[in-house]
């Protein structure tokens, strides 16, 4: 299963070298003294720094990051053989105060019932606190920027339908006791925190 989630993709490393009890780095680069066998990627910020990050080419690939005390992994939402086309859409389900998981559930429904309209299957994960990611794969047709357009489009819908339950208004004074629909979460290169990583 992890593969298929992150199988191919760059990652970003979240370090633990204490232990699952200490303090933790976040590492984008991979070390000097990688093997030779380790597959990377050139990824990019949108300002145009580089660095070269481990693609999760297979199991060993992790296994080698593990060892570094790499609990979570990062992925970049497309893949590496690819870098121009964002394959997966990531809605970002974040409860405000006054609401709890009873709400994210309900707002989830909302958006299954929005991407069962359009013939698209989103998966959902719990995040570390108290929501949930859907993530919607597609066809690697458009970059990061028309991604987190249809982000946008689809937060705004959700709102419009469901404007008790969901918002997507980006500052937190007007969000209300609702969910808000962090479309976010697709700005250009942004990583996530991994389906199937570990939580310290």
């Amino acid at each position: 299963p992890v593969m298929r989630t992150m199988g191919g993709r760059p990652v970003m490393l979240q370090r633990f070298p204490e232990g699952a009890g200490g303090p933790s780095f976040f590492q984008k680069r991979v070390p000097k003294n990688a093997p030779e066998w380790l597959q990377t990627t050139i990824v990019r910020t949108p300002n145009g720094t580089t660095s070269r990050a481990m693609v999760a080419a297979d199991i060993a690939h992790l296994a080698w990051a593990v060892n570094l005390g790499c609990l979570g992994f990062h992925p970049w939402p497309y893949r590496a053989d690819e870098p121009e086309h964002t394959d997966e859409l990531r809605l970002d389900l974040d409860p405000q105060p006054g609401t709890d998981f009873a709400d994210v559930v309900a707002a989830a429904r909302e958006v299954r019932v929005l991407l069962d309209e359009v013939n698209m299957i989103g998966w959902p994960k719990t995040t570390g606190n108290r929501g949930l990611h859907v993530y919607v794969r597609l066809e690697p047709r458009w970059d990061s920027y028309a991604v987190r357009s249809a982000a946008v489009a689809v937060a705004r819908e959700l709102e419009r339908r469901r404007p008790d339950l969901i918002t997507a208004a980006w500052w937190k004074e007007e969000r209300g006791k609702r969910i808000f629909v962090d479309y976010n979460q697709n700005a250009p290169h942004k990583t996530v925190f991994g389906a199937w990583s570990v939580r310290s």
